[in-house]
Parts: structure tokens; C-alpha cells; sequence
């Protein structure tokens, strides 16, 4: 008689530490003819090929002594659903015995990183509750990360990977068919119908509910999945989800209406997009507000695409506490007839504009187009020593120049080089629907108020805000779509307050600052070494760049000596180039690390200009490795998809 998952017999593969008198207690239970679930520190759950196997999470790695009883020789491969230590605390069992490792894309510095993770993290007087604590103590081998929405192929079977935030960030849901059965392995997203595994793992900040928030989007999406069958890493089976799940959801909005947070989480989950006119929409659920262009060829455009569907930012800023997703794309396409995601265009390069990009490329088939301005910090963000930057770089696919039309479909668009909030941004004007339209970014703050939102270590210049001013004079646009704040209409009350916040911030810098003597245009620096953060090979030589610009009233020679650790080679040691006023220029040094490993080795440049001793204005952060690093492998191209 064929076995059904209803029926676990019992296979006695024994607890191995018991009290006196007690029963040993069976470890393993077939749930159907090729799975298995094997009960540890955590449920690891056990799918046959042969006399191979795959395995789900790993606990305590018991489960390799185990094997024989199922006539099992090797496991192949372990999926882990997130990074919690009951999940993985025997993974150097498995990287011993050549078992290859994936794990969360979000979460890999939490399994190959850990020595820098428990170095790094905030302990004293700290207001991370997140429990990134419970991980590893000592970092595993990686074979590979399963990135959200892709599907990848293990002991002859094809895996769907899930993006499912809640129990942590980067947590997943695996689904894959067995002998017959639509199956879920859900991590500790659910424990049972209306049960949750831990409700003090969803506290990503010090008293906030944000994982509770986004259990129940993650619970949703995986019900629009119809599977058959959950399988938790703790708690029960469930043959019945969407009853277990519905419960759950109801429990958990019960108390999200008690703590007053989420309001509007179904009602954003079931309308995202709000449509300005028959062809622009706003989304109202991501970080950063992202705009659609619609086409009527069933394209769309998305200007910017940070962190969509937001219910909290986790505390922490570390990879493993910035999840993107696309969540919000099916009800795009049902709502509003996108067929494809054809372009994403950003205003700049700040993580929360562009987080969800390579999502977007990577499954969506969404080509990325860039400033001519800022395509660069996309494309090679460890360059640059620049705030927000993404953790890996965004492949642009075309590089647009600026105040030159460019034509996507039926509109026609224009780049403006727009400096302010940072250096590195454009103003992105189009008509749609007769109307002319002005995408900003963040330049401004406080909607109509039009206050300058300028930081300084973005490369601000105190006169940015006149030449934006400027610009929005010359365009005249009827609305203004802004990163943070409700599209408004532009009239001429909102212009001439541009125009004398731009004076104001202007004069107020050129009385508060020495510019008559040393003009640093807004910041405090004169020199820059580029790359900042680089990764080179012991005793090779590699080329680090200064760039320097003469801040005093008058031309000078500027001296610069490049500053490296002790025994590491630099040629030449210094250098001098002529510069007038306000002028700039680039030179290069030739450095050869000693032979040995170290993180994040510092260099600086020491700056002399005329007879002026600025001393060491700029360092770059060098790793040096004896090898090269394991490689990621990558997976399949073909996309999860949205649920029909």
C-alpha cells in the first residue's frame, strides 16, 4: 500500500543521550515514499534520490549518523531557510563530509562571514533586538546562495526559492514536488495552523512589530502559491494550508490593530499603485516611492526600485537587515495590464532607489538604464566613499547622456545633471498624458515646502541648490514626482521658494565657511584615493588613485605622499602636479602588499598644497588575500514568478 504523508511510521534511529529508564524516542519519520523528517535541534527534513539525498536545514547534523537506516550513503547538498544557529549549529559537519552548503542570499555573510559578523556587531548600549545573534559561532564553507524567485535543481528535483521575511529578513520558503505532493518547506514562518515558532524573532527593532507585518504579507504570498502541504522546521505538518494560514493571519493582524502599526497592510497589499493619470502610477508601499510609466504596448517603465512593499526597516544595516522583494508586481499586472517590466531607470544611486534592481533584472528581464553621471557608483560601488551604497554592484545595461532626448517607447525623456541631495543624481523630465513631469529624486524634502535635503558626504556643493532651482525654472513642470514625499503640482509660489532657499543656503555657506581662504566646495577634503575598498592578491601590485583639488585663491604645487602599512611597497612614494584655483587632477601609485592576509588594511594620502600641511585627508580600505575566494555558484536563469 503506497505511504501518504498522513501516515509517519516510526524508524527508530534512536536519541543518542537519554536518562535512565527512558524509551528511546524515533528520530526519523517517513512521510511519503522518497521524504523523510528527521527531529533534531530543528526539523530536517530528508528527500531521496537513490542512495543520495538532499536535505532542508541541518540542526545539530545528527542526521548524517542516521543515515543507514534509510539506506542513504551521502547527502549532496543541504538548503538552509535562514541563519538561526537550531537551524545550522552542525554545519561543519556537513562542509567536513563535502556536503555542499547553499544558503539565503541575504543571509550568507551570517554563514561565510561570521567572524566579522561577531566582530562587528553593536553590543553595548544597543538597540538591535534583531536576532542576528543566534547564528553560527564559527563560519561554514558556502557553496552557493539561493536568490529570491529562482529555481535551482537538487537530487533531480526543481526547487522554487520564496522570499518569506518574518521569523528573520532574509529568511525563505523552498518549493519543490514529491511524490506528488506541492510542497513548502517554510522555515519557521509557521508552526501550525494560527501558531508561530517564535514571536520575539519578529521584533527587527527595539519595540516594533515589523516581522509580524511582513509574516503575514510572506503568509499571504505563499497561500497564493496553492501548495499542498507545509512543512515547518518546528511545529506541525500541514495538509490543510490555507486554513493553518488564515488563522495565523488573523491572529497576528489582531496584534498588529493592539500595537497600532500596519494600519494599512491589507489595504496596501491589495491596492499598491496609485495611478496620477491613465499612464503614471505611484507605488505607496516601497521606502522610497517608485513611479510607472505605462505604455500602451503593455510595457512598463519604473523609475527607481528600492525596497518594495516596506513594513519596517530591521535595525542594523548590515546585508542581512535590507531585504527587497517584488511583491507588489502581480497586483501591477492584474490591475493595470503590465505585461513586462521593460526598463528601470534611477534618479541615483541610494539604496533605497535602487535595492530591488537586480531583482527586477535578474528575474523580470528588466534592462537597467543609468546617468552618465552616477552609472559608474552603480556598476562599481567599492570605487567610491559614498554613503548608501548597495552591497553589490547594479549591472547597467545603458548608459544614457545627459540633456539628450531619449526615447523609450511612445515618450521621450530627458537627464538632467541635478546635484544637491548628492552629486550623483539626474532630474528625469517626460510628458505623459499632457502633462510635463519632473522626477527628482530626493532632492527636496517636505513636499511643497521644498526644503533642500542636502547632505554633505554625498559631494555636496553649496550652490547645488541654485543650479536645481535653475533648472526647475527652465522646465517648468506641471507636477513633481519626489522620493519621500506625495507628487505635487509646480506653480509659481513653489518656484520662487526654491529659488530663495537656494540663495539662502548659498550665502549662509559663504559666511559660516573659510572659502577666501581654503575652498573646499562644500566639504572638507581636498584629495580622494580611488578605489576605496579593494580586494588584491599578496605580493601583486595593484594602482590606487588621488585625486586632488587646489582649495586656496591662488595656484600652487600639490604634494601628495601615499601613506601603507609597514613593509608594503609604494612607488613612486610621492608625487606633485601644479594646480590653479578650484582646479583638479589625478595621479597614481603603484602598491605591493607584503605577502600575508589581512582585512581591510588602510592606506591614506598625505596632502601638502603650496605651504599648506593638510596631512593625511583620504584613506582606502585593502584586503589582501593569499587566494582567491571560493566562487558563488549562480542560479538557474528562469525566474519563480508570480502567482496566477
Amino acid at each position: 500500500m503506497e505511504r501518504t504523508i498522513s501516515e509517519p511510521p516510526d524508524l527508530g534511529c534512536a536519541v543518542t543521550a537519554q536518562s535512565p529508564g527512558v524509551t528511546p524516542l524515533p528520530r526519523f519519520e517517513q512521510l511519503s515514499e522518497n521524504l523523510y523528517r528527521f527531529i533534531d535541534t530543528c526539523h530536517v527534513y530528508l528527500i531521496k534520490d537513490g542512495k543520495s539525498a538532499v536535505l532542508v536545514d541541518f540542526g545539530n547534523g545528527d542526521v548524517l549518523d542516521c543515515l543507514p537506516q534509510l539506506g542513504v550513503e551521502r547527502v549532496t547538498n543541504v538548503l538552509m531557510t535562514h541563519h538561526h544557529r537550531d537551524q545550522g549549529q552542525g554545519l561543519a559537519r556537513a562542509a567536513a563530509a563535502g556536503v555542499r552548503v547553499w544558503v539565503p542570499l541575504a543571509e550568507q555573510e551570517l554563514f561565510r562571514g561570521v567572524d566579522f559578523h561577531w566582530q562587528a556587531r553593536e553590543l553595548d548600549n544597543s538597540y538591535n533586538n534583531r536576532q542576528d545573534r543566534f547564528s553560527l559561532l564559527e563560519q561554514v564553507p558556502v557553496a552557493g546562495t539561493l536568490d529570491d524567485y529562482r529555481y535551482y535543481r537538487f537530487g533531480g528535483l526543481e526547487f522554487g526559492v520564496l522570499p518569506t521575511p518574518g521569523h528573520t529578513t532574509g529568511s525563505l520558503t523552498l518549493m519543490t514536488q514529491v511524490d506528488g505532493k506541492n510542497l513548502a518547506f517554510t522555515g519557521d514562518l509557521i508552526a501550525g495552523p494560527g501558531k508561530l515558532w517564535s514571536l520575539a524573532a519578529t521584533q527587527w527593532t527595539y519595540n516594533g512589530a515589523e516581522g509580524v507585518a511582513a509574516t503575514v504579507a510572506s503568509l499571504l504570498d505563499l497561500r497564493d502559491r496553492e501548495r499542498d502541504v507545509l512543512l515547518p522546521s518546528h511545529g506541525e505538518i500541514m495538509h490543510e494550508p490555507e486554513s493553518a494560514i488564515d488563522l495565523l493571519c488573523e491572529r497576528l493582524w489582531q496584534l498588529l490593530r493592539q500595537r497600532k502599526q500596519n494600519p494599512r497592510l491589507f489595504e496596501l497589499r491589495d491596492r499598491p499603485f496609485e495611478a496620477l493619470s491613465p499612464h503614471l502610477l505611484y507605488n505607496r508601499t516601497s521606502m522610497a516611492y517608485h513611479y510607472v510609466l505605462l505604455s500602451e504596448s503593455g510595457a512598463a517603465l519604473f523609475i527607481d526600485f528600492g525596497y518594495d512593499f516596506m513594513v519596517g526597516a530591521a535595525a542594523g544595516s548590515d546585508r542581512a537587515s535590507r531585504r527587497p522583494w517584488l511583491y507588489t508586481l502581480a497586483q501591477l499586472k492584474r490591475q493595470f495590464g503590465v505585461e513586462q517590466v521593460e526598463v528601470v531607470l534611477p534618479t541615483h544611486y541610494h539604496d533605497d532607489h535602487v535595492a530591488g534592481i537586480n531583482l527586477l533584472r535578474e528575474v523580470e528581464g528588466t534592462q537597467v538604464w543609468a546617468a552618465e553621471s552616477f552609472a559608474d557608483v552603480l556598476s562599481h560601488p567599492s570605487r567610491y566613499d559614498l554613503p548608501c551604497l548597495w552591497y553589490d554592484p547594479v549591472p547597467v545595461d545603458r548608459t544614457l547622456p545627459l540633456e539628450t532626448p531619449i526615447r523609450w517607447r511612445e515618450y521621450e525623456l530627458v537627464l538632467h545633471h541635478q546635484p544637491g541631495h548628492t552629486r550623483y543624481a539626474t532630474a528625469i523630465s517626460f510628458t505623459v498624458d499632457g502633462r510635463k513631469v519632473l522626477a527628482v529624486g530626493d532632492q527636496y524634502e517636505g513636499g511643497t515646502e521644498a526644503r533642500s535635503n542636502y547632505v554633505y558626504n554625498n559631494g555636496f556643493h553649496p550652490d547645488d541648490y541654485l543650479g536645481s532651482a535653475a533648472l526647475l525654472d527652465r522646465l517648468r513642470p506641471d507636477l513633481l514626482l519626489a522620493g519621500h514625499y506625495l507628487p505635487h503640482e509646480v506653480d509659481a509660489s513653489f518656484l520662487e521658494a526654491v529659488r530663495e532657499r537656494g540663495e539662502q543656503l548659498s550665502s549662509l555657506h559663504q559666511e559660516l565657511l573659510p572659502v577666501d581662504e581654503l575652498d573646499f566646495g562644500g566639504g572638507d577634503r581636498a584629495v580622494s584615493l580611488h578605489p576605496y575598498r579593494a580586494t588584491v592578491s599578496a605580493g601583486r601590485r595593484f594602482i590606487v588613485s588621488a585625486r586632488v583639488t587646489n582649495p586656496l585663491p591662488r595656484k600652487e604645487v600639490a604634494s601628495l605622499t601615499l601613506v601603507a602599512p609597514q613593509g608594503w611597497r609604494v612607488e613612486p612614494e610621492q608625487q606633485a602636479l601644479e594646480l590653479s584655483t578650484g582646479e583638479s587632477g589625478t595621479v597614481n601609485f603603484t602598491v605591493i602588499p607584503l605577502d600575508t592576509s589581512v582585512r581591510r588594511a588602510r592606506i591614506a594620502v598625505d596632502v601638502t598644497i603650496g605651504s599648506v600641511r593638510l596631512g593625511q585627508q583620504a584613506e582606502a580600505l585593502i584586503t589582501v588575500e593569499r587566494s582567491s575566494e571560493q566562487t558563488v555558484a549562480r542560479p538557474n536563469e528562469r525566474g519563480l514568478g508570480t502567482p496566477t
